[in-house]
């Protein structure tokens, strides 16, 4: 498992041997601006040479909008001045008071963000500043938290808060650049796919409608990666099951473009989650309980939850 750091102009190109460095992360998130006045100076040169060394790249943006307009035109910046190195995914670093009611203005900024692009958006907020902003967190598709502890380059703490990122350091060391750098590692389950491109590292929920609640089984089209474990975890079933329903042989042995006829039990409904969504609306959508959909879902978050992610409805 590599490393996941972020960097910004703080961090030269011209320190850096991006062909090392490289070989040793998994994903780097690079800052793109601080407010809409101060654009990173070297944002540009650290996507490039990621990219052109295979690691997949988040952006982050510094917030200080002082007024609701003030924050959409700082959102409107962030993604101009960024989408045509089309990043993986999109964060607001909330760091600063630079509004009365941070909430609504970090509302604002997600909301105007959600008009431009359809790519996860994160919210990364100062532990100390957690609970006196309190940021509506169902907003965001994601939330990475700082944390040091002893900041001597290891994992030492644990935020307080829940979170999918945890920065953990700020003088990380890795060859290819003489200096500290900032380490976050993976939290709440999650894994690299989520941030670069899939909700989970499970198959996306297949192009077809909407399951009728009323119908036995689900039409799944085979993808290339898909094996026939994730497809079952994902539809609470058993290879075993798949298997034969489908007069499958060889469970290791499966095709793209293929179709799964996947049975759903009668008391089972399969819900993707839509943008807006809370699992309060959709409990009561489906006269059940937020408690019972969280235990159910193995859900460490109910109060995060995100556009794709699948979920079983128990009657």
């Amino acid at each position: 498992m590599g490393y996941i750091i972020d960097i910004s102009h703080h961090q030269n190109p011209s320190r850096i041997n991006y062909r090392v460095l490289c070989r040793q992360l998994d994903m780097a998130i690079v800052r793109v601006q601080f407010g809409s006045s101060l654009i990173d100076r070297h944002y540009r040169t650290h996507i490039r040479e990621m990219k052109e060394n295979t690691v997949p790249v988040g952006v982050y943006a510094w917030v200080r909008g002082i007024n609701l307009r003030d924050m959409e035109v700082e959102a409107a910046d962030f993604y101009n001045r960024s989408k045509d190195l089309n990043p993986e995914f999109y964060v607001l670093d909330v760091e600063e008071k630079s509004m009365n009611n941070m909430r609504v203005g970090i509302n604002a900024y997600i909301n105007k963000m959600r008009t431009l692009t359809d790519k996860k958006i994160g919210i990364y907020v100062g532990h100390h500043l957690y609970n006196s902003f309190n940021l509506d967190m169902e907003k965001a598709d994601f939330v990475w938290i700082p944390h040091y502890g002893v900041n001597n380059g290891t994992v030492n703490s644990t935020p307080r808060y829940p979170c999918d990122l945890h920065q953990y350091t700020s003088v990380g060391r890795l060859d290819g650049y003489n200096d500290n750098l900032d380490f976050n590692r993976l939290m709440n389950g999650r894994t690299l796919e989520f941030f670069i491109g899939k909700s989970d590292n499970l198959p996306e929920k297949p192009n077809n409608p909407e399951q009728d609640p009323t119908a036995n089984e689900i039409i799944y089209t085979i993808k290339k990666g898909d094996t026939l474990w994730d497809i079952a975890r994902l539809y609470n079933t058993t290879v075993e099951i798949l298997a034969n329903y489908n007069n499958i042989s060889n469970t290791d042995l499966i095709y793209a473009g293929n179709q799964l006829r996947i049975p759903i039990s009668d008391n089972i409904i399969i819900y993707t989650i839509k943008r807006g969504d809370t699992l309060y609306g959709i409990a009561y959508q489906y006269n059940t309980t937020v408690d019972k959909l969280v235990r159910d879902n193995n859900i460490a978050n109910r109060n995060l939850i995100y556009p794709g992610q699948v979920i079983r409805i128990v009657k």
